[in-house]
């Protein structure tokens, strides 16, 4: 699926379930494990567990089977690997102590990675 589609397809998912202040994130340039993040809370664990699963179901029924979904036992952080996309569904406390956004955006690329160690 391509990547605008399958963003298309997470951010509705969410928006469908009332997720709250729903944040996208392009690491394409500072990480080979995924292009973009979503960034997402929820109001309770039960509304974070079922934005997830909402996530999930949306997606297998595009033919798309999530690679990993961790955290469903507590529910105060739920993620849900898409391969290119990756989702991060938070309880607000949770993602204020995390504060995921500011920590990618603070990475440096892995072109500046390298020409900090020395290397091209």
């Amino acid at each position: 699926m391509h990547i605008d589609s399958l963003r298309t397809l997470v951010v509705d998912a969410l928006e469908q379930l009332k997720a709250k202040d729903v944040a996208m994130l392009d690491v394409s340039r500072l990480t080979s494990v995924t292009d973009l993040m979503v960034v997402a809370s929820g109001t309770s664990t039960r509304h974070v567990a079922a934005l997830a699963n909402n996530v999930v179901e949306v997606a297998k029924a595009e033919g798309l089977q999530p690679l990993g979904v961790e955290g469903e036992a507590g529910a105060d952080w739920v993620l849900v690997d898409l391969g290119d996309l990756v989702v991060h569904i938070m309880l607000p406390e949770t993602r204020q102590l995390y504060d995921l956004e500011r920590l990618w955006a603070d990475l440096p690329s892995d072109g500046e990675m390298g020409q900090e160690r020395g290397g091209a």
